[in-house]
């Protein structure tokens, strides 16, 4: 189809990259979003080869290198400090075609912004309502604004305005189990090597270090905490030091290192796979369609999957918008439910849902190469629709 217009709603990851894939095939794209001032939620992502290769696809290639970190090899640690496997990721690189680039949001968000063009993003733009008949579908805003397009994009994350509208009934977030507090602190050799991802294990807690560009690194502690716990910036480090008491100098240096006031504290949600991701002319996209626990790193890789595979349905079939929107759902459906529930399942035993399964989990690691993690991350990009 040709001369089609879109309306996205939402500006994070999914509907900037939505925008971009859209515009490229010719299409007009307007995006609004709610806030009056675009701001990542995080501090960074892990941004696997699949995701890459939608960016590449975009003609981001050079762009996303350039703010990527330096990943190049993995590690292991037990929360005493005893190493459990340490190994190189270039087998997974070379077997997926394409490496990874963890990412600070902020950056990633800039990159995306900048190639859509910050001035055509129009902020303070809360839609509350859908509507659609035969030929177009308008989107409604709280300041009396429509917007009317060929169709309707609800990229509008996990608090998603659009998604009761596409499913017909609310849809209830579901606590994962863990707290995750994250943020950004200097590469320094006291903590981690500056080119490798390095994670501590214990206790159904995780400590992580991941390096990104500009000579940081990109921290998340996990800690399976009930659900509503009362925390201040004020009690951060406190509760880190409790939390993790008796873990490794790493760590302990982290954790004194962090600045509380920029360290994020995120009570870890996901939804149960969706069996409508489109209602006619209208279609969700990214954590509106698929809210997931970050355990597999593909929150953001779903998003932009969803952008290319959308783009490339809207450009290749001519029979409707909403034949186009319907082998969209088709081509995601089980992929995106697939994430949720490896994501959740992952979660549990990391976390020490059942302490038995991730006791073992942790004596695995110590025989463990690199191959069977590899292969793992491996067949979770080779399953995307660019390999």
């Amino acid at each position: 189809m040709e001369n089609l217009k879109a309306i996205v709603i939402g500006a994070g990851m999914g509907g900037l990259t939505t925008g971009l894939a859209l515009r490229q095939a010719g299409f007009s794209v307007e995006i609004y979003d709610r806030v009056s001032e675009l701001r990542p939620a995080g501090a960074a992502i892990s941004l696997w080869s699949n995701g890459v290769k939608v960016l590449n696809r975009l003609g981001l290639g050079k762009a996303i290198a350039s703010i990527g970190g330096p990943m190049e090899r993995m590690a292991y640690y037990s929360h005493t400090g005893e190493l459990l496997t340490d190994f190189s990721l270039s087998p997974l690189i070379e077997q997926v075609g394409q490496r990874p680039y963890p990412v600070s949001r902020t950056d990633l968000q800039t990159m995306l912004l900048q190639a859509f063009g910050p001035d055509q993003v129009q902020l303070n733009a809360k839609c509350v309502a859908v509507e659609q008949d035969s030929t177009s579908a308008t989107a409604i805003f709280e300041n009396g604004h429509r917007a009317t397009g060929d169709l309707v994009i609800g990229a509008d994350g996990t608090h998603s305005a659009i998604r009761q509208y596409v499913v017909g009934h609310p849809v209830e977030r579901r606590y994962v189990g863990y707290v995750n507090w994250n943020g950004l602190v200097p590469v320094s050799d006291d903590l981690a090597p500056k080119t490798s991802w390095t994670l501590y294990v214990g206790e159904g807690k995780r400590a992580s270090l991941m390096p990104i560009a500009d000579d940081r690194f990109y921290f998340f502690l996990d800690v399976p905490l009930p659900k509503g716990m009362a925390s201040t910036p004020e009690t951060c480090r406190e509760e880190l030091s409790s939390h993790f008491k008796g873990w490794a100098d790493p760590v302990q240096t982290l954790i004194q290192r962090l600045d509380p006031n920029t360290t994020n504290r995120v009570e870890i949600h996901d939804i149960e796979p969706l069996q409508t991701l489109v209602k006619g002319r209208v279609a969700l996209l990214g954590d509106a369609a698929h809210g997931t626990a970050p355990d597999l790193g593909q929150g953001g890789c779903q998003a932009m999957e969803d952008a290319w595979v959308l783009a490339n349905y809207l450009t290749t079939t001519n029979l409707s918008v909403t034949d186009a929107l319907l082998r969209y759902q088709a081509a995601r459906k089980e992929r995106v439910a697939d994430i949720i529930l490896r994501a959740r399942k992952r979660a549990d035993m990391t976390h020490g849902k059942d302490m038995e399964k991730t006791q073992h989990w942790y004596q695995e690691l110590k025989q463990e190469d690199g191959t069977g993690i590899m292969a793992a991350i491996a067949k979770t990009i080779l399953a995307g629709p660019l390999n």
